[in-house]
C-alpha cells in the first residue's frame, strides 16, 4: 500500500495565555520578559498555607472565547486538580478543569481553495500555566523560572476533524484570529502565548475506527506544526506498512533534524487523578452575565470581512486575507483613516508587506513600523514625490529601521524626478541608444514601450516619474 491509501486524523489542543493584568489565582503581574523569578509570590510558588483566589477576568475571557466559537456556556462549572510531577510545576498539580468545563460543543469554519469545512470544538476550559525550565546547553543542569507559573490559560480542544497539515494550519490561524479580535490574548507565538499540542493518527481510508495517536507538545509556530504533522503521519504509515504497531506516546519535535523523538508514554485522563479543587468554590454564571458578554463582543473576523466587501469594495480574496489577522486589519484601517485610499493600502499590505513578512518568517504583530508611516509612504507616491518603485525601497527601509518616510527619502536622495526638461533628456538618450525598440514599436510591438520605460527607470535609479516617462516616450514614438 502507498500513503495515498491512508487518511491522517488530526486534533489540536490550543493553549492561549490570557491578556489579564494579573495571574489566575494571585495578584502577580503577567507581563512577558521580566527577569527570572521577579513576578512571583507565595501563592504562585505554592508556599505552604497559601490559598488561591480565582481572577474573575479569566472567567470572562474564557466565556468570550466560547461565545465567539459557538460554544454553549456552562452555568455551573468548577476547577479540578490535575496531578503530575514536573520541576516547573510548583504544587506538583495543576489547577485546571475536568468534567465541567466552562465552554463546550462549538465549531469554527475554515476555508481552503474555496471549500469550506467546519471543525468541531470539544471544550474550552481555564487553567494555570506552569513555570519554565531553562536548560544549560553545555549539560550544567536546568534552572527554574516561575514567572509564568499561574499565568492564566484557556485550552481549546478540537474534535479530530482535520485531515491534513493544511487543515491544521488553517484551523490554528482561525483560532488565533478570533482570539486577537475579541482581545483575550495577544497570541504572540514567538513569546509562547499561543501554542498547541498536536495529536496525530493514521488509518486506512474507509476505516471507521481511529488509529493510535501520538502527541507533540508545546508547538509554537505554524511552520513547525505543518512539518511535524507531515513527518509524523508518514512515520506512522511506514511503521504500519512494515508490520509494526503505533505506540501511544508523547513526542518531541526537533525543528533542526525535522524528526520526532519519543519523550514518554502518553497519559490518559485517569493518569492525572483528577479531583475537584477543594480550595476554590464552584463557578456559577447567571443568564444576565453571559448575555452581557455576548452583547459586548467586538467585531469578529467574518463580519469585518463582509464590511470590507461592502464598504471598501475590496475583493473576496483581499477581504479574507486582510481580516485573517487583526494586526494586519487594524493597520489597514488606521492607514486608511490617514490616506483615504483603501485599494492602495490593501495592495501594499497584501503584496510587499506580506512578502517581506514571509521572507523574514514573522507574523503581522511583529511589523516594526506604524500605520501612520505606511500611510505617509502611500501619500508620497500619490502626490508624485516618489515612484512606486522607490516606495518598495522605502518599505524595505521601514522594516529595517522604521522612521518617517520623508526622512528616509531625503537621506537616500530618492525624491522623484518630475522636471520635464530632465526627463526629456533621459527619453532622448534612451531612444538614441535603442533604435531597434523604435522599429519594434512602429511595427506594432507594444512591449517595446515597456522596455524603453524600464531602461529610463534603470538609468534614473527608479526616480523618474513613470507617468511623465510614458507620456514623453509616446509623444516621441508617434511623431
Amino acid at each position: 500500500m502507498s500513503k495515498e491509501d491512508y487518511e491522517v486524523v488530526i486534533g489540536l489542543e490550543v493553549h492561549a495565555e490570557l491578556s489579564t493584568k494579573t495571574k489566575i489565582f494571585c495578584s502577580c503581574p503577567t507581563e512577558f520578559g521580566a527577569a527570572p523569578n521577579t513576578h512571583i509570590c507565595p501563592i504562585c510558588t505554592a508556599m505552604p498555607g497559601t490559598l488561591p483566589v480565582l481572577n474573575e477576568k479569566v472567567v470572562e475571557y474564557a466565556v468570550k472565547a466560547g461565545l465567539a466559537t459557538g460554544c454553549s456556556i456552562a452555568r455551573d462549572s468548577k476547577n479540578d486538580r490535575k496531578n503530575y510531577f514536573y520541576p516547573d510545576l510548583p504544587k506538583s498539580y495543576q489547577i485546571s478543569q475536568f468534567d465541567k468545563p466552562l465552554c463546550e460543543h462549538g465549531e469554527v469554519e475554515i476555508e481552503e481553495d474555496g471549500e469550506k469545512k467546519k471543525i468541531g470544538i470539544t471544550r474550552i476550559h481555564i487553567e494555570e500555566d506552569a513555570g519554565k525550565l531553562n536548560h544549560n546547553e553545555f549539560g550544567g543542569g536546568s534552572l527554574v523560572d516561575l514567572n509564568r507559573a499561574g499565568v492564566p490559560l484557556i485550552e481549546i480542544v478540537s474534535e479530530p476533524d482535520m485531515r491534513s497539515s493544511k487543515d491544521a494550519e488553517n484551523y490554528l490561524r482561525k483560532i488565533k484570529s478570533i482570539l486577537e479580535y475579541i482581545e483575550v490574548s495577544d497570541c504572540k507565538m514567538q513569546e509562547g502565548s499561543l501554542r498547541a499540542d498536536v495529536n496525530v493518527s493514521v488509518r486506512k481510508k474507509g476505516a471507521k475506527e481511529f488509529g493510535t495517536r501520538t502527541e507533540m507538545k508545546n508547538m509554537n509556530s505554524f511552520r513547525s506544526i505543518v512539518r511535524a504533522i507531515e513527518y509524523e503521519s508518514e512515520r506512522q504509515i511506514e511503521v504500519i506498512e512494515e508490520g509494526g504497531t503505533i505506540t501511544q506516546e508523547t513526542l518531541r519535535w526537533d525543528d533542526v533534524s525535522g524528526k520526532t523523538f519519543s519523550m514518554r508514554d502518553k497519559e490518559d485522563a485517569q493518569d492525572y487523578r483528577y479531583f475537584p479543587e477543594p480550595d476554590l468554590v464552584a463557578i456559577r454564571l447567571s443568564e444576565e452575565y453571559i448575555e452581557n458578554i455576548k452583547n459586548n463582543l467586538p467585531e469578529l473576523p467574518e463580519s469585518r470581512r463582509a464590511r470590507y466587501l461592502e464598504e471598501y469594495k475590496l475583493s473576496e480574496k483581499e477581504s479574507k486575507m486582510l481580516t485573517a489577522s487583526k494586526y494586519l486589519s487594524n493597520m489597514f484601517e488606521d492607514a486608511l483613516a490617514i490616506c483615504g485610499n483603501p485599494k492602495a493600502v490593501a495592495n501594499w499590505l497584501l503584496s510587499d508587506v506580506s512578502r517581506i513578512l514571509n521572507e523574514k518568517e514573522i507574523e503581522p504583530d511583529q511589523i516594526p513600523f506604524t500605520a501612520n508611516q505606511l500611510a505617509k509612504m502611500i501619500e508620497l507616491i500619490e502626490n508624485g514625490t516618489i515612484s512606486s518603485a522607490i516606495g518598495k525601497k522605502v518599505l524595505e527601509e521601514l522594516f529595517e529601521n522604521p522612521r518617517d518616510p520623508e526622512e528616509i527619502i531625503k537621506e537616500k536622495g530618492w525624491i522623484q524626478i518630475s522636471d520635464e526638461g530632465a526627463i526629456k533628456e533621459v527619453v532622448t538618450r534612451i531612444l538614441e541608444n535603442n533604435p531597434q525598440s523604435i522599429i519594434d514599436y512602429k511595427a506594432g510591438k507594444d512591449r517595446a514601450l515597456g522596455f524603453l520605460v524600464g531602461q529610463a527607470m534603470k538609468e534614473t535609479k527608479g526616480k523618474a516619474n513613470p507617468q511623465m516617462l510614458n507620456k514623453m516616450f509616446l509623444e516621441e514614438l508617434n511623431k
